[in-house]
């Protein structure tokens, strides 16, 4: 049954009339509002969404209610109003009711050639864009005459069979029906889902009075923002074109004059001075009432102004900050407000150099956006090369097939990565989140030919070590040479936002570092301690290295103490470094968690290196590589497993930690380290690593006589972990639920290779969303709660929290508030997205206490 039109839905824009922006759309709704500031907006009719899809099924519009409102022989126009212009729309119609009587009267107020100009682009765009004429039949002349006027509507005629519609009514109902049905296309559904928008999003029409911006007098279209939309800094910006109708666009005109008075050329301010001062004071009118900046369209008639449309400001991220801080500091808004003004996601874009919006991008190959950020730099293939151009000082760009933790001296050389395997928590993603490095993975359409040192891209094209490419790890793609950046922006906007973020949210945010550098960055984004710190990676780095791989080898526990104990200092200096750099604050060290076999090398070349470093025999070192070798290594020995059947890794860091806390205290605030059991799966498991740390620490306490506290808890990352938790928070003064894992075993599921079908599952709505980049609350996260509730019955005042990759992401703070987690940990470059993102979850609920 199809929908009556009534007069609801036909509505005349006034002060009082009844309007929301879920029925009318946003454009007429801000209409509304600039009506009630008195502004001159000329005469307005809004079609509201269930009008709109009437006649797209057919139903004609009531063109008689429409019209009564405008003069006998009106003109007009007809702009979409969707509830957001992100989703776009269909075009602006102008001039609509313009006809051979209507031309002919223009050619006395307004002279021949400017009215038949006017009127054959009126048949022009009424032929192409309502009829779908082609194009190359309505070419518009240089110099318009009476002879093209009338070729035109002659072709208009041939092409249609029929006269070009003279009357205002038939035009505005064909405009009305062509742009409804442009909006139910199955093109433009598939476009405005892409930019988040529901696929029944409904639009709007706005039936507006032309207000022609021809005339005698100064007269012309204009556009203006009173804040630079890059920026955010205020500033009067814009485009003021003489004697031009309204179009998208009037900024790249050749006639455009400027607003203000500017040394370069004529500018509206000189030439109208009334209207230029008018449009200041109406842009400080609808900053203070509406509080928000604009965009306001405007014509200038004889010098006098008519406001056309405001729109929301279109803004950058950095913009957006400064606003919304802008707003609060000056009373229009309130802080809370302001703090929910800005996305999470345009905090992460402010952290890192992004590629500019507006450079040209010679696309070669998209992976997964795996860590955010883009930079340029030329082909290499190994970490080593990637030192060596450091080195140089020569920015690059490592491609591996998947990394490594011996890439990772590589990776920090590099100016960012991009691996053919792997998904958004594979070594690659997760050590670029950690250390700021933009990073694709998972790019399989990427033939890498590693002996001949190039890269091959779908289109044909080769790429040699050396050669400029770009990436762009914030959407995935990898372009060919060096394209122009926009810098990180963390101003004082950014922190005064942030501190406002801070009063507000009611959960601790602590960062994932690994290193002093990346335990920095966590004090530069003011995050509450170290919720992570994987001391494997301090193995990786200088000569570690081969001391580990000489650990390895060693035949007797005697032996293995002898090398460690050449570790200890440098792993004593490590946690220091860690201590003294948060100043007081926690710190949660993961004991060492990795298989050995993750030491050793790979290829023939580096086992005879590791032969010739050892002075063992080749094939020593390739039977004790055969030996370490598992099938499933992610399964096998490694973290507590490893702690236990070689006890002395563990009794090590355990003597370095407890080394550098006596250090600290007697320079500095006392700390109080944490020290994380990984992968625990039952509880004599931690009784027994328990019972050694406890010994460790005895004995520094007896060399050095210096008293100190530490806490000992585990890391949960197995199912078995989770369900047991009551068991193992009897020994456990923290539970810290290690996600990436959590999920791995959870699902069955290899977080490296999930990338190559995982986009299918999510197409085909196996996964609502890829579980190693959003938290699976259903599965995953009841285990998370299991795993809370027993563990808070074994101990009461257990700490909890979650340290995976997930912790930055918005849903898994909001479930960790839920269930009343002490805290999130995650990458350091996520801090201050995590901050934002709790301060808004609150904030929320202090709105809807539900």
């Amino acid at each position: 049954m199809q929908k009556v039109i009534t007069l609801k839905d036909l509505c005349l824009v006034t002060k009082t009339a009844p309007m929301a922006a879920d029925i009318h759309g946003g454009r007429a709704k801000c209409l509304q509002r600039l009506i009630r500031l008195d502004m001159p907006v000329p005469t307005t009719v809004a079609i509201s969404f269930d009008a709109v899809r009437a006649i797209a099924a057919g139903q004609g519009a009531d063109i008689p209610q429409i019209l009564r409102h405008f003069e006998e022989t009106p003109l007009l126009s007809v702009r979409p109003s969707s509830m957001d212009p992100d989703w776009g729309g269909p075009g602006a119609m102008l001039n609509i009711g313009l006809n051979d009587a209507k031309h002919a009267e223009l050619c006395q107020s307004l002279g021949e050639d400017v009215a038949t100009r006017l009127y054959m682009r009126h048949i022009q765009s009424f032929a192409v864009e309502v009829a779908r004429l082609d194009p190359e039949e309505f070419y518009l002349p240089d110099h318009p005459s009476q002879d093209a006027l009338k070729a035109m509507l002659a072709t208009y005629e041939s092409e249609m069979d029929a006269e070009f519609p003279q009357d205002a009514g038939e035009q505005l109902s064909e405009v009305l029906r062509s742009m409804a049905r442009a909006w139910e296309g199955t093109t433009a559904r598939l476009l405005r889902q892409a930019k988040g928008a529901p696929a029944d999003a409904g639009l709007g029409l706005v039936v507006q009075e032309m207000a022609l911006a021809l005339g005698a007098g100064v007269s012309g279209s204009g556009v203006v923002q009173f804040v630079d939309g890059t920026t955010g800094c205020k500033q009067v910006i814009g485009r003021f074109v003489p004697q031009a109708a309204p179009t998208a666009s009037l900024r790249d005109s050749k006639n455009a004059e400027f607003l203000s008075r500017d040394k370069r050329g004529p500018s509206l301010e000189e030439q109208a001075p009334e209207a230029y001062q008018k449009l200041i004071e109406y842009g400080e009118l609808v900053r203070t009432r509406l509080r928000e900046e604009m965009e306001i369209k405007f014509v200038v008639r004889d010098g006098a102004l008519s406001i056309l449309d405001g729109i929301r400001l279109p803004r950058s991220s950095r913009a957006a900050v400064r606003i919304a801080v802008d707003l609060a500091e000056t009373g229009v808004i309130a802080k809370e407000e302001a703090v929910m003004r800005v996305k999470p996601a345009a905090l992460s874009e402010l952290l890192h150099r992004q590629v500019d919006s507006s450079a040209k991008r010679d696309f070669l190959v998209r992976g997964i956006a795996a860590s955010p950020g883009a930079a340029s730099g030329r082909l290499v293939f190994s970490g080593s090369e990637a030192q060596a151009s450091a080195a140089r000082g020569e920015a690059c760009v490592l491609v591996r097939r998947e990394t490594t933790p011996e890439d990772i001296r590589g990776m920090h050389a590099s100016a960012a990565v991009v691996t053919l395997r792997g998904g958004v928590t594979s070594h690659a993603a997760v050590i670029g989140r950690g250390i700021g490095l933009p990073c694709i993975v998972g790019a399989a359409d990427l033939d890498v030919d590693e002996r001949k040192r190039c890269i091959k891209v779908p289109d044909g094209r080769s790429f040699s070590a050396g050669d400029m490419v770009t990436v762009d790890g914030t959407t995935g793609q990898l372009l060919a040479g060096e394209t122009a950046m926009l810098e990180a922006a963390l101003d004082d906007g950014f922190q005064t936002l942030l501190s406002w973020a801070d009063e507000v949210r009611d959960i601790g945010i602590r960062a994932n570092a690994d290193t002093p550098a990346d335990a920095q960055t966590a004090r530069n984004f003011a995050a509450e301690g170290i919720g992570l710190c994987r001391t494997e990676h301090m193995f990786f780095d200088g000569d570690r290295i081969d001391l580990m791989r000489e650990m390895i080898f060693a035949e007797t526990s005697e032996g293995r103490a002898a090398v460690l104990e050449r570790l200890l200092p440098l792993q004593r200096s490590d946690f220091t470094e860690l201590f003294r750099i948060m100043q007081g604050q926690p710190v949660c060290i993961r004991l060492f968690d990795p298989p050995l076999h993750e030491f050793l090398p790979v290829g023939k070349a580096g086992m005879r290196e590791l032969a010739e470093l050892l002075d063992v025999p080749l094939a020593q070192v390739t039977a004790r590589v055969d030996d370490l070798s598992e099938y499933n290594p992610m399964l096998g020995m490694r973290g507590v497993r490893l702690g236990i059947t070689v006890p002395e890794i563990y009794e090590m860091q355990a003597r370095a930690i407890f080394e550098a806390t006596v250090a600290i205290n007697a320079e500095a605030e006392a700390v109080v380290p944490e020290i994380m059991i990984p992968l625990v799966s039952a509880m004599r498991e931690v009784e027994l690593v328990q019972s050694r740390v406890d010994s460790v620490a005895a004995a520094v306490h007896a060399e050095t006589g210096v008293e100190f506290d530490y806490r000992l808890g585990v890391m949960v990352e197995t199912p078995r972990a989770a369900l047991r938790a009551a068991d193992i928070a009897e020994h456990a003064a923290f539970l810290s639920f290690g996600t990436n894992d959590l999920t791995q075993m959870t699902y069955g599921l290899s977080r490296d290779d999930a990338g190559k079908f995982m986009s299918d599952y999510v197409n085909q709505h196996v996964y609502a969303e890829d579980p190693f980049h959003t938290l699976d609350l259903e599965g995953v996260g009841e285990l998370l709660q299991l795993g809370a509730e027993r563990g808070r019955q074994g101990r009461p005042d257990v700490t909890l929290s979650i340290c995976g990759e997930h912790g930055g992401d918005t849903n898994a703070i909001a479930f960790c508030r839920a269930q009343k987690f002490d805290y999130v940990s995650c990458s350091p470059f996520r801090v201050p997205v995590a901050r934002l993102s709790a301060a808004q979850l609150a904030i929320e609920d202090k709105k809807d206490p539900r």
